[in-house]
């Protein structure tokens, strides 16, 4: 499959452009960026070729991966879309509801696999307990924290434009809830959305399933206390979401192998854009009730 990279930032550089130009089941064709001498700069390093016109990119494609901030993403992979190129995408899907939409009607009406990274299903040992727990009955309650440092340290997404003005809600949200939703169901009702320290947001959640969580979620955590985390309690005890060592590149390999998959069957991944459509529209409710706080 011949896929071309679309964003040149910080996220493109360490784990898009390698994850692809080391793939064996893709051909690196090339990489497209707001900024062109930012886009021949990374297609020099990986060997493949710098185009200015992202319509010239999708003509000489199967697939596109999507490196840029939502709102740009959700417009351009639509298009992509539309051009019927296959989707890798990031995660939040969109900044609006509408615009998240329009990317699932994209994609259903043109017949493009789509698969949104979002990380934590992608690591081998977190992925495997998120399948695990989704088969066990009773869950009770879940507590899920995802506390980033991201604007108390020197983070390369420190000054992204997008998180400073949406923050842990929609950088780090969707992270959580793609490991809740396949354990303990949808998202019936936010509960309760309240702030707290900086950018942070605490949420309250009723699932299909019967069972409640709460969800702690921030960028603006000190160093020591960052980390990520999720424990259920049910009827089978209690289990917490291993850690992993592996590093985003192996995560994101898997990533590509799953819209390869996608592709060839036509069965749609778990983690499609439908999926993470659906995690915009709880962000978005969520984001309601916080402006109504």
């Amino acid at each position: 499959m011949r896929i071309g990279l679309l964003g040149t930032g910080p996220w493109a550089r360490m784990a898009h452009a390698p994850a692809l130009s080391e793939h064996p089941g893709l051909d690196f064709a090339g990489v497209w960026g707001r900024r062109p001498d930012a886009a021949k700069e990374l297609a020099d390093l990986h060997g493949t070729r710098a185009y200015d016109d992202v319509d010239a990119l999708l003509a000489d494609v199967d697939a596109v991966a999507i490196a840029l901030p939502p709102g740009v993403q959700a417009q351009l992979a639509a298009r992509a879309a539309r051009a019927g190129r296959h989707l890798l995408l990031d995660k939040p899907l969109a900044m609006t509801v509408e615009e998240g939409r329009g990317v699932v009607d994209a994609a259903r009406d043109s017949g493009v696999a789509s698969v949104v990274f979002f990380t934590t299903r992608f690591l081998s040992e977190p992925a495997a307990w998120i399948t695990e727990q989704a088969g066990v009955e009773g869950w009770f309650t879940a507590r899920a924290q995802w506390l980033g440092s991201v604007f108390n340290s020197d983070s390369p997404f420190a000054a992204s434009p997008w998180r400073q003005e949406k923050g842990a809600l929609w950088d780090v949200g969707p992270h959580a809830l793609s490991v809740l939703l396949p354990v303990l169901g949808d998202v019936r009702r936010v509960a309760a959305a309240a702030p707290g320290p900086g950018d942070t947001v605490h949420l309250v959640l009723n699932h299909a399933g019967g069972a409640s969580s709460t969800v702690t979620l921030t960028l603006t955590a000190p160093p020591a206390a960052a980390g990520a985390g999720v424990e259920l309690r049910g009827e089978a005890g209690v289990t917490l979401l291993p850690e992993s060592a592996e590093g985003v590149l192996p995560a994101l390999t898997r990533a590509a192998d799953a819209l390869l998959d996608a592709a060839r069957t036509g069965r749609p991944h778990p983690c499609d854009a439908a999926f993470a459509l659906r995690i915009t529209e709880i962000l978005a409710t969520a984001e309601a009730a916080l402006n109504d706080a």
